[in-house]
């Protein structure tokens, strides 16, 4: 049986035009970064995606890869690494070897959005042309670790599911009716980080979980 390949939106994706623009913007600032939609890191026979909000500006935007390059990804792939969801040294590069084991990472809106906040549009844009084919195509999928209530909302309203039936919080499990678990952290920003909302500890209580779990 031939694999079901996900959609995935081309370098000059204009569906999103405020999204548009701002890449146009920030090509001619930095011409020397990405500026595209940011494709997702892992295979897609992954049992767990991790689903974070949008690319950094001068992060996975510049990089090329979710979560390189800007502090998430500092507490992100260290902690995937501790737990066997990924091998190697993370070095914010793209070009670093590091592998991801049985994970996959992606974002609810592929582009960098303004000041980093999609629209409630832009969300759903995405998500419809996007994240729902990719996790269609996720034929071993079990799991999802949503990092912030965005990309939890998001993963509810592609799976047909009601939010309010399945709140956001930190540490929150959730078995959703098709099989499918929901777990929840905040997101590995550097604001909530720094302010002791997310700390290492918790994070990794909640991926080592995961780990168990799917093993």
């Amino acid at each position: 049986m031939t694999a079901v390949q996900p959609p995935e939106p081309p370098a000059d994706c204009q569906r999103c035009p405020r999204l548009a623009d701002f890449r146009a913007h920030n090509r001619a600032r930095h011409p020397d970064f990405l500026n595209a939609p940011v494709p997702s890191f892992g295979g897609l026979d992954a049992q767990l995606l991790v689903v974070g909000l949008a690319p950094g500006l001068k992060g996975a935007n510049r990089t090329g890869r979710p979560f390189t390059g800007d502090w998430a990804g500092d507490l992100l792939y260290p902690t995937l690494v501790d737990v066997g969801f990924a091998r190697g040294t993370f070095r914010a590069d793209p070009g670093d070897g590091l592998e991801l084991i049985d994970c996959r990472i992606t974002n609810a809106v592929k582009c960098v959005p303004p000041e980093n906040k999609p629209t409630t549009e832009e969300i759903k844009t995405c998500r419809a042309a996007f994240l729902e084919g990719e996790i269609a195509a996720m034929g071993h999928l079990r799991a999802v670790l949503a990092l912030g209530k965005i990309a939890h909302d998001t993963l509810l309203v592609a799976r047909g599911l009601r939010q309010s039936h399945y709140r956001f919080a930190h540490g929150a499990w959730h078995a959703l009716p098709d099989g499918l678990i929901l777990a929840d952290s905040y997101h590995c920003s550097r604001y909530n980080t720094n302010t002791g909302r997310l700390t290492p500890a918790m994070f990794q209580e909640v991926l080592g979980r995961l780990a168990r779990e799917l093993a």
